[in-house]
């Protein structure tokens, strides 16, 4: 049985108030046929071997363990070789002479592989347990013989390693422990085959076999620990007992009557981190076993509860480990199994010790019983002391008895014996012919044999009236036995019956633990549902609030949107309608313009007319103007008809609007257009477009050859039918700059170099480019 309960000890705690609640139970089981497992469990370096062996003055479990045993039982105990192991996990029992040959051979053998018990207690184990410390157990069968024996055995890398086994010494070639293997007894519980059991008498001679099996045990040095355990360490404790016989003499000769039980106090190694212990090669091999075995145990302990808890039937997997596979049956409920927990207050080992604080609440939620059947015997209890006690009052009388121990009569009743019988007569006989002295003494002797034969015939109906009334109480005993046999035999159903009936009530109060425990998780389940759904209506509220919101928004936009519809609609025919309105305007104007072009044409083809001879006289006269500058096609728009382009075509008493943008770099050329009595504006308006009839824009881009090249946009100044002025332009004049290496395709200006044409007063620098294109559009621009 794995127990759930668990204690709290501190750093001020005694080895022996650790005992007391840990271990004392313990020992108590082993002694009333209960097993029981008792090991050490923690990071490495925190006190575990410490806990199980202790030091002189302060003994650990196992020292106090074995000396509650042996005060217990030890006037009770057999002689040695009385019980003997076999093969097979079991225990024999041997008569007293052939005990007493095995002994005398053992003895007699200087191999002998069981030590002899020291005369005088080993000093270094009387200090580990003062007197006033020692306890012993209550309620021992005094009717029963025991014998002890221990085994002390090793895991290591995996492997069964046996401590007390004596192998030959070869200083040449020296071998390897051999490892041991497990084997299921007939019982189906695992055992160590081939392990060496030592049968110890007292607690000196057990704790020297323990110490001779310590000097064995792997231990290393690493970075956490000086003596770190590389191996987990089983010391067994084996107790067998047998019945006496109905005498109370000698032990009863019947080996299905011997119990056996054990004890095993286990010191596992503890779990590292090789990151932390800087473990290379073998080391690191031992640590990696180590903390395998360790979490195939934790493992084991999580699969139990698993199946406790929740009544599943998963397979706990011992076989993955030597030490899981070796305390199956104790996991299984076939013992007690109680774990200490060692826990070092360092901050660097927080992680390990957290993970084994989990392991520990974990194991104590673990709870597995079975019953434990054992012999029923059928002898009166009590043999053993009546039996000393006849021992003792026989050895009084012998004692008291004069003449010793061979006479087997007493004295005193052989003298009263004689004094009833007739005196002799004087028999002093001179003559053999004597008629009265031998017939006297014939007389008497007749007499003498008629009271013997009288006193011998009332002893034979004395003591057949005693063997008779002894055959008689001796019927009434057996019957009474028979009876109180009997009697037995019903309580013994009574209490099998009421064991089952506990156990069922144990059975059923875990399964209603287990029901209320599911209850719970569902209850809390059920809450958490709840919750969820609590949540998720007020989410679906405010969801649906939100889309309510959303829903009357939406409404209040569309109403909006139809709103700014509407108004923008309205706002747009009013302005289509003013556009509308203005593009009428500006079509009147230019109808207006046309007609008085055409008027204008009129004018100058009627006058043409009246002056063709003298014309023609002067075309004699002139040269001929290029072809393509005399026939520019007439735009389809109906604007007025472009000049002919002359570079006097600026010059003359017209007023001119020079309009220069503030944006304008001076470029500080040679040649700069000069207007002479010109209006220089920064932006047109309409006041000095009313005073002028000409409009010049001098404009600045950059040129594709990253130069920048300046454009003289040119039109005509009239008056709109509104009252405004507009410009209409006809002209573009573009001046740039480029390296003379380049070959100009442009046409350069003419003259002797000065920039002057015809008289004209504006000047030009560097080049001039003059654009005119055929398919040119002129614009207007109104204002006012």
């Amino acid at each position: 049985m794995m127990s759930s309960h668990n204690e709290l000890f501190g750093i001020q705690t005694s080895q022996i108030e650790l005992f007391e609640d840990v271990a004392k139970p313990l020992v108590d089981d082993l002694i009333h046929c209960k097993n029981g497992l008792l090991f050490t469990y923690g990071v490495t370096g925190s006190g575990k071997t410490f806990t199980m062996t202790g030091s002189p003055g302060e003994g650990g479990l196992l020292p106090r363990s074995l000396d509650m045993l042996f005060n217990s039982i030890g006037p009770l105990q057999a002689k040695r070789f009385v019980f003997r192991t076999d093969d097979k996990n079991g225990m024999e029992i041997q008569g007293q002479v052939d005990a007493l040959l095995e002994r005398q051979k053992r003895e007699s053998n200087q191999q002998s592989t069981v030590p002899k018990t020291p005369q005088k207690p080993d000093p270094e184990f009387a200090d580990m347990i003062s007197p006033e410390e020692a306890c012993k157990c209550e309620g021992v069968d005094e009717d029963s013989c025991y014998s002890v024996f221990v085994s002390y055995i090793e895991i290591y890398n995996n492997y069964i390693y046996d401590l007390l086994e004596d192998a030959p010494i070869d200083p040449i070639r020296p071998k390897p422990p051999q490892s041991k293997i497990l084997r299921e007894d007939q019982n189906h519980n695992m055992y160590v085959s081939g392990c060496t059991e030592v049968e110890v008498k007292s607690t000196e001679e057990a704790f020297e076999v323990f110490w001779r099996g310590q000097k064995k045990r792997r231990i290393a040095d690493t970075q956490l620990n000086r003596e770190s355990s590389r191996s987990h360490s089983v010391f067994i404790v084996k107790l067998a007992q047998a019945p006496l016989d109905a005498d109370g003499d000698h032990i009863l000769q019947d080996k299905n009557q011997v119990t056996v039980s054990q004890l095993c106090l286990v010191d596992l190694a503890g779990s590292e981190r090789t990151s932390r212990t800087k473990a290379e090669g073998s080391r690191l091999r031992e640590a990696g076993n180590i903390n395998q075995s360790l979490m195939t145990l934790r493992t084991c302990i999580e699969v139990l509860r698993e199946n406790q808890m929740c009544g599943t039937n998963r397979m706990v997997p011992y076989r993955d480990s030597k030490v899981t596979h070796l305390f199956k049956n104790y996991f299984d409920g076939e013992g007690k199994v109680r774990m200490v927990v060692c826990v070092n207050p360092k901050a660097d080992d927080y992680e390990e010790t957290m993970l084994v604080m989990r392991f520990a609440e974990l194991t104590q939620e673990v709870e597995v019983a079975r019953p434990v059947d054992r012999p029923i015997c059928s002898l009166a209890a009590g043999r053993r002391h009546r039996n000393q006690a006849f021992r003792d009052e026989l050895s009084r009388r012998q004692e008291e008895r004069p003449g010793g121990s061979n006479n087997t009569e007493d004295g005193s009743v052989l003298n009263q014996l004689l004094d009833s019988l007739p005196a002799l007569p004087a028999c002093e006989l001179v003559d053999p012919t004597d008629e009265q002295i031998l017939p006297r003494l014939i007389e008497v002797l007749e007499r003498r044999h008629r009271i013997r034969q009288m006193i011998t015939e009332q002893y034979t109906r004395t003591a057949n009236t005693l063997k008779s009334m002894l055959q008689e109480f001796d019927g009434h005993l057996v019957a009474k036995e028979n009876f109180i046999q009997e009697q037995r035999g019903k309580l013994g159903e009574k209490d099998k019956i009421m064991f089952n009936q506990k156990n069922e009530m144990d059975r059923l109060e875990k399964k209603s633990k287990m029901l209320e425990y599911k209850i719970d998780i569902l209850q809390k389940t059920t809450n958490i549902y709840e919750g969820d759904k609590r949540s998720l209506q007020q989410e679906l509220e405010s969801r649906e609030q939100r889309l309510q919101r959303e829903l009357s928004e939406r409404k209040r936009m569309e109403a909006r949107m139809q709103g700014m519809v509407s108004d923008t609609k309205h706002q747009w025919e009013k302005e289509c309608e003013r556009r509308v309105n203005a593009k009428q305007l500006e079509m009147q104007n230019k109808l207006w313009v046309k007609d008085e072009k055409l008027k204008q044409l009129k004018a100058i083809v009627s006058e043409s007319n009246n002056n063709k001879p003298q014309r023609n006289s002067r075309e004699k006269d002139q040269p001929r103007a290029p072809e393509k500058r005399s026939r520019s096609p007439l735009p389809t728009t109906g604007t007025p008809i472009r000049p002919h382009h002359r570079r006097s075509h600026s010059a003359g008493g017209q007023r001119w609007v020079d309009h220069k943008p503030l944006s304008n770099l001076d470029l500080d050329t040679v040649m700069q257009p000069i207007i002479p009595n010109a209006i220089k504006v920064s932006a047109a308006s309409e006041k000095a477009l009313s005073k002028c009839h000409k409009y010049v824009l001098t404009h600045q881009e950059l040129a594709s050859d990253g130069e920048i090249q300046t454009k003289l946009i040119k039109g005509d100044v009239f008056r709109t039918r509104g009252g405004g002025q507009a410009v209409q332009f006809t002209d573009i004049e573009t001046l740039r700059q480029e390296c003379p290496t380049v070959s100009s395709r442009k046409r350069r200006s003419s003259g002797d170099g000065s920039g002057q044409y015809n008289g004209n007063k504006m000047d030009w620098n560097d080049r001039e480019n003059r654009v005119s294109c055929p398919h040119y559009c002129p614009s207007l621009i109104h204002l006012g």
